[in-house]
């Protein structure tokens, strides 16, 4: 396996798509119930499969990440060759990121002395897919990128 399988949850809002992909392989319900039945290590290498096929899907189409914690925030832009990143540091101990009076403070003093910021690039390994899963593993979240997006157009500009 590749990643990780996908949870419980996961696998329930899949389950259409997790559907089609037995069918694909002329597996039905009655087959899938069998396979469980007497033959649990094939059941669970499908299972398998199918997750790492998510999450190459969800992978490749990857474009930004987030990971909060007390002081840091990491904000990523992946491209197809390079990670782009943006990692915010509050100078403050005392603020606290996963708070939103931590957010705010960070909103009143995102460029002044309070906030270090800084920028980086980073090429991907030969696996870029699993560079972002490594990420994922660690904590961050895909985003839209709007906290990225903003930052990066008033550096930039």
């Amino acid at each position: 396996m590749k990643y990780s399988r996908l949870t419980t949850e996961q696998f329930a809002e899949l389950h259409q798509e997790f559907i089609n992909f037995l069918s694909a392989q002329s597996i039905d319900k009655a087959e899938w119930d069998k396979l469980k039945a007497e033959q649990p290590h094939i059941a669970e290498q499908e299972l398998d499969v199918f997750s790492d096929l998510i999450w190459e899907g969800v992978l490749t189409r990857a474009e930004f990440l987030e990971h909060f914690s007390k002081n840091h925030i990491f904000l990523f832009r992946c491209g197809e060759t390079q990670m782009h990143s943006i990692v915010l540091k509050a100078m403050n101990p005392e603020i606290d990121f996963l708070t939103r009076e931590g957010l705010q403070w960070l909103s009143d003093n995102m460029f002044t002395d309070n906030v270090e910021m800084k920028i980086g690039n980073k090429d991907f390994s030969a696996d870029r897919n699993q560079d972002i899963f490594g990420l994922i593993q660690q904590g961050a979240f895909l985003s839209d990128g709007q906290l990225y997006k903003q930052i990066d157009t008033i550096v930039n500009s």
